[in-house]
């Protein structure tokens, strides 16, 4: 019996659909309670968030691109509304505020985009994206108000300006919009912002709203998808200990679509309970955490893991939209009025103090395009979503392993089985399926479980080790395999590569009945059978790259086990020296803020900062596009970088080099200064563990390291 062949065509799906369509034609997109639908055919799309006015506009084709070679089918992107409107009635589309010029990039580079209009967006942006004219207007924010709906239809007109011409039906890249964010009140808000919207033009395949929290009317069936999110961890969280809040649950599999741990600043607590009619809807999400923000009360050390375990957890929960939030950082726009940031003391949105400037997440791709390892750790599971998400996409979740394991529960294997339905099935062909397994979980070194038993379609695998950390999907008879312990990654050009799993004995049963065990890697030029390659994680990771992106990547090989979490390079590093200008001032009161949270340092209390005074060499291939970053490790509180005495990055102190992109700086600097806050006893921040706690401040070493 021939080892059967999948088909790929990949073309035609999400990723690159411009590539295979006549000039007249648009595929149809549309969903049912299962997944989305191009032209009839389901898919499994990766959709990650980067904010075009968080990046400079002649840096968007090549972050594009990058997200697209990271394996993300979709993009989403916020309408900051005070990014636009900062005063009222001044509408700014100019620079890297020009949505349409993104927008058209994004038409060029084949990539989808979810338009999420607000108004409110939240997005650590200060009053969550609402002007701050907006609140001395005496209108009922996020209402049905007429006087707010007034103004939300002058900001939706003008962000119709910018997308007329490039909605999906005109053969450009807008294929869904969301309406406002994380909202909780009555449904017949959202149904009112979706009236607007329809009358003034938008006319898209499909409509989202955030699914958390539960609404207190809902809206009617079909009108807007919900989708859903999870975090490893959340700056917003009150508590300034390790471990805070039970961001633990999104490491386990369970039919639970939502999260009780997203934004319990605002939202509070949040029941844990399958709402009705969610099955109805397809399992998507928005808010996958690829990092985390860092507040200045509270620091998260995000770890790649963290990323790639809850994107597991969420595909063998049912999933069949992974969205990212961020996938790509940024850094804040420069505002007229005020900085851009979320902060205590602004009208709206005021519970947590964020860096005035950075918002790199430390996402997949950091705030100046850095890659971090959680970019090449998950790229194996998207391009298998990408290549059998019609597989995939009609088959259930089962969950043969409890759903509600308490924190740190190391008693039993987390794992879950996605599985074909009997009645889509002919007699010929066996059930096939998918089984999840995820032995990690983050602050917690689980065991290795040894004698597992799994089994999914009448198909048992053999006995074996899980090791601790171990995060894995296997399948079960799916093209020609009747099982493998080991990982599909992509099937291209007739042939399919499979990940060898670290600490699992390879093992591939056909249904021809052979079986091949202890198979060794072989790399993609050898099959191990047939058109099977079996390949390591790292060849996984790095399995069609481009030629750019795999040169670069020879140069500056990932190091997972550094210090920043970044690339590690073999090129010339550049070490620069810094001169003491200024000893740090008196130790300033740290206070708590209206939120009740530690506050961060006023513009005052920067004065009192130590001042370093950094010359840059004059190698000027340093500062061409995407080059060189400057990579500051420094022992304080907190520290800024200004140039010509402009402010322009900053960082709280939490483990990881402070970075910037020495090609944002203007032509012709030769001289930074440095400014460090010292680190104080008994602040009341959480600090994680890979953060210098040591008191006072002083500069450890100042580098020019290459980007990638």
């Amino acid at each position: 019996m021939k080892l059967l062949l999948k088909i790929c065509c990949v073309s035609a799906m999400l990723l690159g659909c411009w590539d295979t369509i006549k000039a007249d034609t648009i595929p149809t997109v549309t969903w049912d309670s299962k997944s989305l639908l191009i032209d009839g055919r389901r898919v499994c799309p990766v959709m990650g968030e980067i904010h075009y006015s968080r990046i400079p506009a002649d840096e968007w084709t090549a972050e594009v691109r990058k997200m697209k070679e990271g394996g993300v089918t979709i993009i989403a992107t916020y309408v900051f509304w005070n990014h636009v409107e900062e005063q009222e009635g001044i509408f700014r589309w100019d620079g890297q505020r020009s949505l349409r010029q993104f927008l058209e990039v994004c038409k060029q580079e084949q990539m989808p985009v979810v338009l999420r209009l607000g108004p409110f967006c939240h997005g650590e942006v200060r009053n969550g994206g609402l002007p701050d004219w907006l609140f001395e207007k005496g209108c009922r924010l996020r209402s049905t108000d007429l006087r707010f709906l007034n103004f939300v239809e002058r900001l939706y007109r003008q962000i119709f300006t910018q997308v007329q011409g490039l909605q999906w039906k005109d053969g450009g890249p807008v294929i869904a919009a969301q309406f406002d964010n994380e909202y909780r009140g009555s449904g017949d808000y959202l149904m009112a912002l979706k009236k607007i919207a329809l009358q003034i033009g938008y006319d898209l395949p499909f409509y989202t709203r955030t699914g958390w929290p539960e609404l207190s009317k809902p809206v009617p069936f079909g009108e807007m998808l919900p989708l859903y999110g999870d975090y490893a961890d959340g700056f917003w969280d009150k508590d300034i200990k390790e471990g805070a809040g039970n961001y633990y649950k999104a490491f386990n599999f369970k039919a639970f679509r939502s999260s009780t741990a997203i934004g319990t600043d605002l939202l509070g607590k949040q029941e844990e309970k399958i709402g009705k009619g969610d099955a109805d809807y397809p399992y998507f999400t928005c808010e996958l955490g690829g990092g985390m923000a860092t507040a200045y009360h509270r620091r998260p050390y995000v770890y790649p893991e963290d990323a790639y375990s809850m994107a597991v957890c969420k595909l063998g929960s049912g999933s069949n939209l992974l969205g990212y939030y961020m996938y790509h950082g940024g850094t804040n726009p420069e505002g007229v009025l005020h900085t851009m940031n979320e902060c205590q003391t602004s009208p709206g949105t005021a519970n947590n103090d964020l860096p005035v400037c950075t918002y790199d997440f430390q996402a997949p791709l950091g705030e100046f395009g850095q890659t971090y390892p959680q970019y090449y750790l998950l790229r194996p599971l998207h391009l298998f979503m990408h290549d059998w998400g019609e597989t995939l996409a009609p088959m259930e979740a089962s969950f043969p392993a409890p759903q509600d394991l308490k924190k740190g529960e190391d008693t039993q294997l987390r794992w879950s089985v996605r599985t074909s339905q009997p009645h889509n099935l002919t007699t010929s062909q066996p059930q096939s399926g998918f089984i999840f397994i995820n032995n990690y979980e983050r602050f917690c070194q689980l065991s290795d479980k040894k004698n597992v038993e799994l089994e999914a379609c009448g198909v048992k695998l053999p006995k074996m080790t899980v090791p601790s950390g171990c995060i894995a999907v296997l399948p079960v008879n799916v093209d020609g395999i009747r099982y493998a312990t080991a990982q599909l990654v992509a099937c291209r050009d007739g042939k399919t590569y499979l990940m060898q799993i670290p600490g699992i004995p390879t093992t591939i049963s056909l249904q021809n009945g052979k079986t091949l065990k202890n198979l060794k890697p072989r790399g993609t030029e050898k099959p191990v059978y047939g058109n099977l390659y079996l390949i390591t994680k790292d060849e996984a990771e790095h399995l069609f790259l481009n030629e750019e992106l795999r040169i670069k990547n020879k140069e500056i090989p990932t190091m997972r086990q550094s210090e920043d979490g970044m690339a590690a390079t073999n090129s010339k590093l550049y070490s620069l020296h810094s001169k003491l200008v200024k000893k740090a001032g008196s130790l300033r009161s740290i206070v708590k803020g209206k939120a009740k949270v530690a506050a961060a340092p006023t513009e005052e209390q920067w004065e009192q900062a130590a001042v370093y005074s950094i010359t840059l060499p004059s190698d000027s291939s340093l500062f061409t596009l995407h080059s060189s970053l400057l990579s500051i490790e420094y022992q304080g509180d907190c520290a800024r970088l200004y140039a010509g005495g402009k402010l322009v990055a900053d960082n709280f102190q939490y483990g990881r080099p402070f970075l910037y992109g020495l090609w944002r700086l203007p032509q012709g600097t030769t001289e930074l200064e440095l400014r460090i806050l010292p680190m104080q006893e008994n602040a009341p921040v959480y600090l994680p563990r890979e953060a210098d706690k040591t008191l006072g401040e002083n500069v450890k070493s100042i580098k020019i390291i290459p980007c990638r």
